[in-house]
């Protein structure tokens, strides 16, 4: 029996960008993996101690289906498959910001084209955001509510509208990691000129950042948090923060599949090793 599949998708069939360091860290301890792709009907997922979801970067587009795989691995996914419900429609920020005190960029949800342009209008300049999507793709900076119409004709929605925190073209956004309920290492991120995406694929630019006492402490309440809204056991999350009216605040908690940026922080490779080992 192998000690924990690591899930990939098939755009990434050997693992996410630094996988041979958590390969490592992995065999350092004694610890059995492999990578394995999530819809690959191969795979012989009940085999395995543990399944612990990395870098399956295409579920945004097949949800229901990513989900329903999630559900059917049972109590071995680390995570677990009420979180990644939870977490993978971004109305989970709504429900965080209404139902617990933790700082939260406003947001507000729009099912249809006229509910966007009334929340904002309500903001000012807007940033809209498909309630289902990764890496930024879909998100839009909206100026003239009135005149928006969605940039894919179509896209039909949900969507996320929240107010355009300009601090983003200043200060870019800082991304803690917090492993085992550890806070682990920290990561500044820029964005690649006008745009306010952070991700490579914009033009962004990732670097490793001394950790920060505040951050670390928001983060860590952002994954305590969440986890009781789930009821899960969260071994691993990334929690961004964004700086508004003064504070950081949460624009995200990603505790399905968040890049670990590896190459950046290697010791997220090494934690991360620790904290699966500790859970088998």
């Amino acid at each position: 029996m192998t000690d924990v599949l690591l899930v990939t998708c098939s755009g990434y069939p050997d693992g996410e960008p630094g996988h041979e360091l958590l390969d490592a860290a992995l065999a350092e301890l004694g610890v059995s993996s492999r990578w394995a792709v999530w819809d690959d009907p191969s795979v012989d997922w009940a085999g395995a101690r543990l399944v612990a979801v990395r870098s399956t970067w295409d579920y945004q587009d097949r949800r229901p289906e990513f989900l329903t795989w999630a559900e059917g691995i049972g109590p071995a996914l680390v995570n677990g498959a009420a979180a990644f419900r939870w977490n993978t429609d971004k109305s989970y920020l709504v429900d965080l910001a209404e139902q617990t005190d933790l700082p939260v960029v406003p947001s507000v949800l729009a099912g249809d084209e006229d509910a966007v342009r009334a929340a904002a209008g309500g903001f000012g300049t807007a940033v809209v955001k498909p309630r289902v999507g990764a890496s930024g793709v879909g998100v839009e900076v909206v100026v003239d509510a009135a005149a928006w119409r969605p940039a894919v004709p179509g896209s039909g929605g949900p969507w996320l509208v929240q107010p355009l925190v300009d601090s983003v073209h200043r200060e870019g956004e800082q991304s803690v990691f917090v492993l085992d309920g550890r806070p682990v290492s920290q990561a500044r991120k820029v964005t690649g000129g006008h745009d306010v995406r952070v991700h490579e694929r914009h033009g962004g630019t990732t670097t490793a950042v001394p950790l920060e006492d505040a951050a670390a402490r928001l983060a860590v309440d952002a994954v305590a948090v969440a986890s009781g809204r789930t009821g899960a056991d969260l071994l691993y999350a990334r929690v961004d923060l964004l700086h508004l009216d003064g504070r950081p605040v949460v624009s995200e908690v990603e505790v399905t599949e968040p890049g670990l940026y590896l190459r950046i922080l290697p010791a997220n490779a090494t934690a991360l090793a620790a904290a699966l080992a500790a859970r088998l």
